[in-house]
């Protein structure tokens, strides 16, 4: 299957700056246009945030991944600008280079190995056939909203080690974090109304202040905490992190650890509900070792992250400066033709495949993403056990965001075994 997500309202040459560009569907058009002619293109800023470099060839984006002492993640992952003052208030190790980053990741990698992972197959396969039997008993349902929100959202519970009942509410939070750009999970629209207020905490957002309350609460035992929990881990290391980085570290796991897997699994459902050949395929069986990296290189749910540039840098006839914002467009990596046969086709058994969904080549490479890849496995194969078919009865709608990209609704229609 050939996916051009809303192509029409692309016309290749996409303002990558403007999340209204990517509120009907990444602009793919554009980004092919941009590997071909222009793989270091130069896109303007505004009076809130200057212009940036992009990157959206794959093998460019590998290396600055690479090359972290010329393109830093220690200004900030995101386009916008910050002062240091708010940059020291907001990091996390994600926004650190080595040996720093490092030191964080050393600590926290064991509990995110494949095989600690691996570890909760049994747990995911419980609440996936759960989530599916509940969802498929209404014959249509909202895709997204019954089965893509809630296998990470119950997982996220599980890794954090927080109660079930808070989970509706930290996910709310969450989405109102990384998705500060799309007024249907926020009221703080980052772009339509003054966020200054809220510049001290996480992604500008009044959320942020509540998820630090939280966390506070978490870390000094107002809340309970499972043993043994990263959380209780990191809670419980004398030369961990103090109590600003632990509530970054928290708003951090929350945000990430949901959106970007609910979204991996959204565009497998959309993929599925838009092919039936596709459906047909998946359900032989055949393809269970495969399927979920492909899917994931197609939903490429974190379409960027920022890097800046320690020093001046010649790529492609192009001068870099020392201070510019340079992007790393994965999403645009991941289709890029020059690696990937049929790049916009879904190919189930697709091997090798080199994606950057989750910046795979570097030193940032995502934490979750062992857990990830068995979610997305794991909740189709419990669906193509109990569906005959799965149709989507109207469009997807998307997140309106140039940084996180994913279907926000998807209403289907399902016939069962």
């Amino acid at each position: 299957m050939t996916i051009a997500e809303n192509s029409a309202i692309d016309n290749g040459h996409s303002d990558l700056f403007n999340h209204d560009s990517f509120a009907n569907g990444i602009p793919h058009k554009t980004f092919a246009r941009l590997r071909k002619e222009d793989p270091v293109s130069w896109t303007d800023g505004d009076d809130t945030a200057k212009g940036f470099w992009n990157l959206t060839r794959h093998a460019d984006i590998s290396l600055a991944n690479k090359e972290s002492q010329i393109f830093s993640s220690a200004r900030g992952i995101r386009i916008e600008d910050q002062s240091y003052e708010e940059y020291l208030a907001r990091r996390t190790f994600q926004e650190t280079d080595a040996p720093e980053h490092s030191t964080v990741r050393r600590k926290v990698n064991p509990n995110f190995s494949r095989k600690t992972m691996g570890a909760f197959e049994p747990v995911i396969r419980e609440l996936a056939t759960d989530i599916v039997g509940k969802a498929i008993a209404d014959k249509e349902f909202d895709a997204v909203r019954a089965i893509a929100k809630q296998l990470p959202m119950l997982m996220l519970g599980r890794i954090l080690g927080v109660a079930d009942e808070d989970l509706e509410w930290l996910v709310e939070k969450g989405d109102a974090l990384i998705g500060n750009t799309d007024p249907d999970f926020t009221d703080h629209v980052i772009d339509k109304i003054d966020t200054s207020a809220y510049r001290m905490m996480p992604f500008r957002s009044p959320a942020g202040a509540e998820l630090y309350d939280y966390a506070s609460d978490l870390l000094h035992g107002r809340r309970p905490l499972a043993e043994n929990s990263i959380l209780d881990v990191m809670k419980r290391d004398e030369d961990g992190l103090d109590e600003l980085a632990f509530k970054n570290f928290f708003c951090l796991l929350v945000a990430a650890g949901n959106d970007t897997t609910r979204y991996s699994i959204a565009m497998a459902l959309n993929l599925l509900a838009h092919d039936k050949q596709l459906f047909a395929h998946l359900k032989s069986g055949d393809y269970w070792d495969t399927c979920a990296d492909e899917f994931i290189r197609l939903a490429s749910p974190t379409m960027h992250f920022r890097r800046t540039a320690t020093e001046d840098y010649q790529l492609h006839g192009k001068t870099i400066r020392k201070g510019d914002k340079v992007l790393l467009w994965f999403v645009s990596g991941s289709r890029d033709e020059a690696v990937f046969e049929r790049p916009d086709d879904v190919i189930l058994d697709r091997k090798p495949n080199r994606h950057l969904a989750f910046g795979q080549g570097g030193a940032h490479v995502c934490l979750g993403r062992y857990l990830a890849k068995l979610e997305v496995q794991l909740v189709l194969q419990e669906l193509v056990k109990r569906v005959d078919s799965l149709e989507a009865i109207e469009p997807p709608e998307w997140a309106r965001s140039n940084f996180i990209s994913g279907v926000k609704k998807l209403n289907v229609r399902v016939k069962l075994v």
